[in-house]
């Protein structure tokens, strides 16, 4: 094989991509490049009925870069995450709220671990309202941009931590909750990431807590409103899933976030996560 068939799901943005079957996916020795490709220039990539298993899905996600397989270790099925409400699914409502706003993944990891590259992600059950799927790229907010503000930006530096993510879930928490998020993960991170490869993007998001030096609530309002001014509704790609929908997206580029839905919902979604190589600084 030497192309895909690509159409564009928006003007700045994302790609459903045909032309290419499973068989090809997991055995054409081209296949990994060419989807690599495709990610970079597009972000985001959608394909339909690919008939993936999660055992399927763990070879081709090993193709494309190196597996996480300690996610769902704990429930025998190494390198999947099955994204559900249900705790006994490797989920948990609290977790899933949390991306009910704009993220990007891996920013609360500790030092010696890099953001994921890419996310694979299919869907085994919808719900029965809301569960979209959104999409905006950091990248080409920050390259709209005019020289003055990238300069600004360039020069600050952000922490990320669970306990950003919780308060956006828990806008009042006891100070038990507080204490027991101040014990988790956090990680200060250049609010510009210069990639190796491709354009720069922002590390912000829904676990962005505060900018350094700077005072905590300026910080936390200067932060929400640059999320805001990268997600407004042009720069957004909306998917609706349908069972067998599966999309890779390109992880440090994208903010994604999860439209809400009904409490106790069984949808469920069978997530892969490549490990990260490049640090952000």
């Amino acid at each position: 094989m030497g192309i895909l068939t690509i159409n564009k799901l928006t003007e700045s943005m994302g790609a459903e991509i045909s032309g290419i079957d499973l068989d090809q996916l997991l055995h054409d020795e081209d296949a990994p490049a060419l989807i690599w490709n495709a990610l970079r220039e597009h972000g985001v990539l959608l394909f339909h009925d690919l008939g993936f298993t999660p055992e399927t899905q763990v070879q081709f996600s090993e193709r494309l870069g190196i597996l996480d397989r300690s996610n769902g270790e704990q429930y025998n099925e190494p390198g999947i995450q099955r994204v559900s409400m249900d705790p006994k699914k490797n989920g948990g409502q609290e977790t899933v709220k949390g991306t009910f706003n704009w993220h990007m993944d891996g920013c609360t990891l500790p030092v010696e671990k890099n953001p994921s590259p890419a996310t694979i992600l299919t869907c085994a059950v919808t719900s029965e309202t809301g569960g979209e799927t959104e999409f905006a790229s950091t990248r080409a907010f920050l390259e709209s941009l005019g020289d003055e503000e990238k300069d600004r930006l360039s020069k600050l530096r952000v922490v990320h931590s669970v306990a950003g993510s919780r308060r956006r879930v828990i806008p009042n928490p006891t100070p038990e909750q507080e204490a027991a998020w101040a014990a988790m993960q956090s990680r200060e991170h250049p609010l510009v990431w210069r990639h190796r490869e491709g354009r720069p993007s922002l590390i912000i998001g829904g676990t962005s807590d505060y900018i350094v030096g700077m005072d905590k609530e300026e910080s936390r309002a200067f932060l929400d409103e640059l999320v805001e001014r990268a997600t407004t509704p042009e720069r957004v790609y909306s998917h609706t899933w349908s069972v067998g929908d599966t999309v890779i997206w390109d992880n440090p580029g994208m903010l994604h976030r999860v439209q809400p839905y009904e409490e106790g919902s069984k949808r469920e979604m069978i997530r892969c996560t490549l490990v990260g190589e490049e640090p952000t600084e």
